[in-house]
């Protein structure tokens, strides 16, 4: 967030540049204080009047970040080798966390199946989309850094830091909002999720092949004997027992 403070009081005081300083006041979005997001850049104040601006669904005034996707025009023609370099990280950001949600959301049902079917197959693939989710949104926020450092400290330009007047320099004050604590957090509640249905799916597996080693001890063969056991007050058994008809192997055939 860019928190711009009151510079009315500057502009009464310094009556030798005051006029320049009311007309960028009238006419630049960055001397007004600002939340700025990946696809949004939002006034809680007051608004830039040169702005084209519009009510989010939240009541706020926003205008949209402009990625250039697609350049119809070549606006990027006139770019320096760094602000390209911004506007790629930028747009990799962006694309690294749609990944990340895909990822997440397959793993959401694999974990679902997973679960219901006990399979520590389903679960260890869970466990691998989820460190997958981790790593693309960690990549994704170490990227956005790299904005912020282009924007800071590479970047020339009258809407980057290198180039803001003292003034505005003076009286702004930059620091993270909410979003980026819950963006952190969910890299990390990844990583953890990650951790976890690896053990789970270790849990089942181990499971599984206990209750593998019951049941064999239920399945052991047991093979025939030809030799059978004499009883008392029987005669001896014989190796194989001789045919029905004595007369001939064909009894009913002798003709």
């Amino acid at each position: 967030m860019h928190d711009i403070r009151d510079l009315q009081s500057y502009v009464t005081e310094h009556t030798d540049n005051s006029q320049v300083i009311l007309e960028n006041l009238n006419s630049k979005y960055y001397y007004y204080t600002r939340t700025r997001g990946l696809f949004r850049i939002c006034y809680p104040k007051e608004r830039p009047p040169s702005v084209e601006i519009y009510l989010s669904p939240v009541e706020t005034h926003c205008s949209n970040v402009d990625y250039f996707i697609p350049d119809e025009n070549n606006e990027t023609r006139g770019l320096s080798e760094d602000a390209m370099n911004r506007l790629h990280m930028a747009r990799s950001t962006v694309a690294l966390f749609i990944v990340a949600f895909l990822s997440l959301f397959i793993a959401f049902w694999t974990g679902v199946v997973g679960c219901w079917k006990r399979s520590p197959g389903n679960i260890t693939a869970t466990a691998i989309l989820m460190l997958v989710t981790c790593l693309l949104s960690a990549g994704a926020m170490a990227l956005w850094h790299g904005v912020e450092f282009y924007e800071k400290e590479k970047v020339v330009g009258e809407e980057y830091y290198q180039q803001w007047p003292n003034i505005l320099r003076d009286n702004a004050r930059v620091w993270y909002d909410w979003s980026y604590m819950v963006a952190w957090c969910g890299v990390g509640l990844s990583l953890l999720s990650a951790i976890l249905f690896s053990s789970a799916a270790i849990c089942l597996r181990g499971e599984r092949e206990r209750e593998e080693a019951l049941n064999m001890q239920y399945l052991m063969p047991v093979y025939p004997q030809k030799q059978q056991y004499a009883y008392a007050g029987y005669p001896p058994p014989q190796a194989y027992p001789g045919p029905y008809y004595h007369g001939s192997q064909y009894g009913p055939y002798n003709y």
